[in-house]
């Protein structure tokens, strides 16, 4: 009897200790130049109804540019490069050139 109450007692801690999952909240809420977005307490980020793992500073010269360019993507993927950056933040008539709003999101450009 004592070991069928010491199996329950066990079972009971680890349903409770699986059970309690940290909830997620809003770490920090940026403006960016193009939307606003999130910084959670797990480490992600957040815009619209969308969540991402990363949060990408992607900087380079456009071609026949002046100043420098950095492009502020969320994103699931793990590496953007500069051309692409580009291409997705509206300067493409190539669709292909796009992200679907599920891999990333431009949220801010800064000229330098």
């Amino acid at each position: 009897m004592k070991r069928v109450i010491i199996l329950l007692t066990c079972l009971i801690l680890i349903f409770n200790i699986t059970g309690c999952k940290k909830e997620v909240v809003v770490k920090n809420t940026i403006e960016g130049s193009r939307k606003t977005y999130s910084e959670m307490s797990d480490g992600s980020w957040t815009c619209g109804n969308y969540t991402y793992k990363n949060c990408l500073e992607i900087s380079g010269r456009i071609p026949n540019a002046a100043v420098d360019t950095t492009f502020v993507y969320l994103s699931n993927l793990k590496e953007i490069t500069f051309e692409q950056a580009w291409n997705a933040s509206g300067l493409s008539s190539n669709m292909n050139d796009y992200f679907s709003l599920e891999d990333a999101v431009l949220v801010d450009v800064k000229d330098e």
